[in-house]
């Protein structure tokens, strides 16, 4: 080969090599452009699933806090309905008893109850017994009693005695002694002790500590005051304090009966605490005044 097809030649080698090298370089470009716009397209596809989990996330936020919403508005709803429906339980319950407006009747100034021989009758200061009324079947409860026997103050009507004797019993098997001291008083009876008072203590402090004739629960029959013998057969407010005390206080309404004159409630009731005192009302108003923590005056309502 002469020199001059060699240099040929040899120019031919070297445009091929550059061809093939600048054909090697197009495609190392290509695939470079390619991957950039696969890279590309990854991160948009990437950002445009982001952007649809984070929409997706914050409709979820959205819907979470309205069910948050309506639960908390479903729930005050139910509540709402709820105390409506015990407040129109209530008002139920309390328009089963008579009204002390409906009960009572004036003469000469004097406010006179119409209903003595009921369960479910108030006497206090200004709402008296009749002069003449003496409670029909008045038994002696067998329970223990301070009371010798044939004593009126061993008597209660016979609904309320078989009530006592059930709460004594009740008592006892709970390891309580409880002691009657003083039921029924005659009208004529409770004359003469609110006048003993009067002498004694003058006629203001009687009248807070006992009842003038007629204004006496004691007429009616439906209550006892009771004891215990580890503070004798005296009535005073350490009974409260006594195991005997508190657990009348918790228990009494079981067998129907209420702690008459509460502590605290002696403007309403008129009288000074007297956890001795028991009166029947019946398991089932027991039951609801113990629940309101109540005095009759408040129970009863006084309108017609």
């Amino acid at each position: 080969m002469t020199m001059k097809n060699l240099f040929i030649a040899s120019g031919l080698s070297l445009a091929l090599l550059a061809g093939c090298q600048a054909n090697d370089s197009n495609q190392e470009a290509d695939q470079t452009t390619n991957q950039n716009q696969s890279n590309d397209q990854t991160n948009t596809t990437s950002k445009e699933t982001n952007n649809i989990s984070n929409s997706t996330n914050s409709e979820d936020q959205d819907n979470n806090a309205k069910n948050n919403e309506d639960q908390e508005y479903n729930s005050k709803q139910s509540d709402a309905k709820e105390s409506e429906e015990n407040n129109k339980a209530d008002q139920s319950n309390q328009a089963a008893y008579p009204t002390m407006a409906e009960t009572v009747t004036e003469n000469n100034g004097q406010l006179t109850v119409t209903n003595p021989d009921s369960i479910y009758v108030v006497a206090n200061k200004e709402r008296n017994l009749p002069a003449d009324f003496v409670p029909e079947n008045l038994v002696e409860p067998d329970v223990a009693s301070y009371a010798p026997q044939g004593d009126p103050k061993r008597l209660m009507v016979k609904e309320a005695a078989n009530a006592l004797e059930e709460m004594f019993a009740a008592a006892k098997e709970e390891g309580y002694e409880l002691k009657a001291v003083s039921g029924y008083r005659s009208y004529d009876r409770q004359e003469a002790i609110f006048a003993y008072n009067a002498d004694r203590y003058g006629k203001e402090k009687a009248n807070q500590v006992s009842a003038q004739a007629g204004q006496s629960e004691h007429q009616t029959g439906l209550t006892m005051d009771i004891s215990t013998p580890s503070i004798g057969s005296s009535l005073t407010e350490e009974f409260g304090n006594t195991p005997e005390g508190k657990w009348v206080a918790k228990n009494a309404y079981k067998y129907g009966f209420v702690v008459r004159y509460l502590k605290g409630k002696e403007e309403i009731t008129g009288y000074q605490y007297e956890p001795w005192h028991v009166r029947y009302v019946g398991k089932e108003a027991a039951k609801d005044i113990q629940e309101a923590g109540y005095t009759l005056e408040e129970f009863f309502p006084n309108k017609k």
